[in-house]
């Protein structure tokens, strides 16, 4: 569905002047793909450049070189149509729930906002789509009145994932989506994206800073490193068999906040 070849993203910063710019590399050459119904887990640390690697890959972000592939079609220098349809068919879901919804909004109107965004539908066939929606993520009707400040974080990272599937997408783009969250119910979300993900049959691209927590999601694992990739493999072999100094050291500096069995069923 996504394929970035020999990607580069750099930023200017600002501990240049006008005439004696520095810029920083965030993204060094990096070429990847995305298919139906795979999911990749794709980790760093902070300033690894994995956040601008799937910004990239959603369309938030243009690279400075390399090329951009959307369905088999070169989409490296966007137009307005391709923005459209990218936005259609590959959603993002952010790390902090709290921000990434409008407080004064009832959680029923940012349900049908993309829906009435991209005119889908009469007003019949949006509401019944909310409601499904809603179902989807595991929460009661009765949360469509509420604020986002009335739901605890778990619930409002469920009405997130559920206004990142309003419009049918093929991909969806997780950014730390556990990561502000009580341990308790982290769990509990990995669960529902990795249904989710079954069911419809979606790409996804789970981003953490947690290897641990990318295993249980992950058919494939990408790490990322300054900017560049060290590592990628299926799931199984990058956790068990490294190859790089830089995985080892995720692997020995993460211990996993979730046990196997809180994953299961």
């Amino acid at each position: 569905m996504i394929e970035l070849r020999n990607v580069d993203v750099t930023f200017r910063t600002r501990a240049g002047t006008i005439f004696n710019p520095t810029y920083v590399k965030a993204v060094q050459d990096v070429s990847l793909s995305l298919f139906q119904g795979e999911t990749i887990g794709l980790v760093g640390e902070s300033g690894s450049g994995k956040s601008t690697t799937a910004n990239v890959m959603c369309g938030l972000q243009a690279p400075t070189s390399g090329q951009v592939f959307f369905k088999g079609r070169e989409v490296t220098k966007r137009t307005a149509a391709d923005r459209r349809q990218i936005g259609r068919v590959v959603s993002v879901v952010f790390q902090d729930p709290a921000t990434a919804l409008n407080a004064r909004m009832k959680v029923e109107d940012q349900l049908r906002d993309p829906l009435d965004v991209h005119k889908i539908g009469d007003k019949a066939s949006r509401n019944k789509r909310v409601r499904e929606l809603l179902s989807m993520v595991g929460l009661p009707t009765s949360a469509l009145e509420a604020l986002p400040g009335q739901l605890s974080g778990g619930q409002r990272q469920r009405v997130a994932i559920a206004r990142a599937l309003a419009l049918n997408p093929d991909a969806i783009i997780a950014d730390e989506p556990t990561s502000a969250l009580d341990v308790s119910v982290r769990a509990q979300i990995l669960n529902l994206l990795t249904d989710l993900k079954n069911e419809l049959n979606l790409g996804m691209v789970f981003i953490s800073h947690d290897i641990q927590t990318v295993r249980y999601v992950s058919d494939t694992i990408i790490v990322m490193n300054g900017g560049k990739i060290v590592e990628e493999g299926p799931a199984r072999q990058v956790l068990e068999n490294p190859t790089d100094d830089y995985t080892r050291t995720l692997l020995g500096a993460a211990p996993s906040l979730l046990h196997p069995t809180s994953l299961a069923g």
